[in-house]
C-alpha cells in the first residue's frame, strides 16, 4: 500500500547536537534535538537570538557537520548525498547580500537551474519554463529585465525565492526571510510561502524572528529553547505549556486564547 503523501517524512532527525568544532575545543549550541518533518509542510524555526536557528539550518543542509546525531532526508543519511544530489533535493535562501554584478532578474532567477543544465549550462526549454513559472508564482514576473540591485529588499527577497522555486526542489529552506523588511512586505512573503506550501505541495523551512506571524502561517512549528526542542503544531505546543519557556515573561507573555504573544503592560 502506497503512503499517503501527508504521512510522508521528508527530513528525520535522531539525537543530533549542532553547535562548532575547533582543533582542540567544541561549543554545543543545541543538542538531543529529535523530530520529524512531514511532505508538504510551512515549518518555522523559532527561538531567540543565537539559540542555534541558523546552525540548526546550516547542519540540516550540510553547510556545516553535526556535532552527533542523524540526518536523514527521505530515509537516506545526508551524508551519502554528494552536493549535486542535494542540490535537486533541497534549495537554499540565506540572509547574505549578493555580491555586487550586473544579473538581471531573469539571470538571477536562472541561476536556480544549475543542478539541471548541462555541461555548458545552456538553458533549455524545460529550464525556462520553469524559470516562467517561479517568476509567475512569486509575482516578479514584471521584475524580469530589472538588474537585481535596483531592487527594493522586498522585491529581492520574493525573487531568491523564485530562484529556489526554479531549482525544483521538494524543499525549500530560507534563513530570516524576512529579516530587513517592514511589516507590510513581511506579511507578504509569509503569505506568499504559506501559499506555496499549499498549491505546489513543496516542504518549506523558515527560521524567523517573526513569532505571531509564524504562529499564525505555520502547520508546524520547532521551538529551540535554551534547555528543550519543542516540535508540533500550535494547539500540540500550547498543550505542552512550551511558548511559555520562549521569552522572558517580565517583557511579553504567551496568551493561549489568542494564541499569540501579548506585551505585558506596565501597572
Amino acid at each position: 500500500m502506497m503512503e499517503q503523501p501527508n504521512n510522508h517524512k521528508m527530513v528525520e532527525i535522531k539525537d543530533l547536537t549542532i553547535g562548532y568544532s575547533a582543533k582542540k575545543s567544541t561549543f554545543i549550541v543545541q543538542e538531543n534535538i529529535n523530530l520529524s518533518i512531514i511532505k508538504g509542510k510551512f515549518v518555522s524555526i523559532l527561538g531567540k537570538n543565537g539559540v542555534g536557528k541558523s546552525t540548526f539550518l546550516r547542519t540540516i543542509t550540510k553547510l556545516q557537520d553535526a556535532l552527533s546525531g542523524t540526518i536523514l532526508l527521505e530515509n537516506k543519511t545526508i551524508d551519502q548525498f554528494d552536493n549535486k544530489e542535494l542540490s535537486k533535493k533541497i534549495s537554499l535562501v540565506l540572509t547574505e547580500r549578493l555580491p555586487e554584478s550586473q544579473l538581471t532578474v531573469f539571470e538571477l532567477v536562472a541561476l536556480g537551474r544549475q543542478p539541471h543544465t548541462n555541461w555548458i549550462d545552456k538553458l533549455q526549454k524545460e529550464d525556462v519554463d520553469a524559470i516562467t513559472l517561479a517568476l509567475q508564482q512569486t509575482d516578479t514576473e514584471n521584475l524580469s529585465e530589472k538588474h537585481f540591485f535596483e531592487l527594493s529588499d522586498g522585491q529581492l527577497q520574493r525573487v531568491l525565492i523564485a530562484r529556489a522555486l526554479a531549482q525544483d526542489t521538494e524543499i525549500i529552506i530560507l534563513d530570516e526571510p524576512t529579516a530587513h523588511l517592514d511589516i507590510h512586505h513581511t506579511i507578504k512573503i509569509f503569505h506568499l510561502l504559506k501559499n506555496l506550501v499549499d498549491h505546489t505541495g513543496k516542504t518549506i523551512i523558515i527560521s524567523s524572528h517573526e513569532v505571531n506571524l509564524a504562529i499564525q502561517f505555520s502547520t508546524q512549528l520547532v521551538l529551540l529553547t535554551e534547555t528543550e526542542v519543542y516540535s508540533g503544531t500550535t494547539k500540540e505546543l500550547v498543550a505542552k505549556n512550551a511558548f511559555s519557556s520562549l521569552f522572558p515573561s517580565e517583557i511579553i507573555n504567551f496568551n493561549s486564547s489568542l494564541e499569540q504573544f501579548v506585551i505585558n503592560k506596565k501597572s
